[in-house]
């Protein structure tokens, strides 16, 4: 039996949600599929991949604008392997809390290319996190990084056995 080959694709703005894909890219490998991380932008063919994982920052509710390109991009190739969509956002623990359904332009995307499952992680504003609204929103102490990384673990794990029960 071959190794089947993931690539876990994001779209991110100040690399938070680069974070999660590449969590997520460890646990795959641990369970022993070939994982490959890539942004967004430059997945042009996901020919060469048995599944695809594809996930982008939200802000404002609004899905990173790589990502949703990479999936109408992609879309009719897509279709024809199992797919899994995240986001990152919420800077709170709301996303530990309860499923948070996808926005929207997320649900539309997941449509059209056939997605079997969404997952929303918390984002991520640290001192770090350039730009003037991420200073703005830290001196009103609304900062931290709420990625939680045993729950993209745990999600990671699941895609794993559902593609080995394939």
């Amino acid at each position: 039996m071959t190794t089947k080959k993931v690539l876990v694709a994001y779209g991110t703005k100040h690399g938070a949600t680069a974070g999660i894909a590449e969590q997520i890219g460890k646990a795959l490998r641990e369970d022993g599929l070939d994982a490959v991380v890539l942004p967004a932008g430059r997945v042009d063919d996901v020919c060469g991949y048995d599944a695809v994982v594809l996930g982008g920052a939200l802000y404002a509710g609004h899905w990173s604008g790589k990502a949703a390109r990479c999936a109408e991009r992609n879309a009719e190739s897509l279709r024809h392997r199992p797919v899994w969509l995240f986001s990152s956002g919420p800077l709170d623990r709301s996303a530990e809390e309860r499923d948070i359904p996808p926005v929207p332009a997320v649900a539309r995307r997941m449509r059209l290319i056939g997605a079997r499952e969404h997952k929303t992680f918390g984002g991520s504003v640290t001192a770090r996190t350039p730009g003037l609204l991420a200073r703005s929103m830290l001196r009103q102490g609304k900062g931290g990084d709420f990625r939680a990384p045993e729950r993209i673990q745990s999600w990671a794990h699941h895609i794993s056995a559902e593609l080995s029960a394939a």
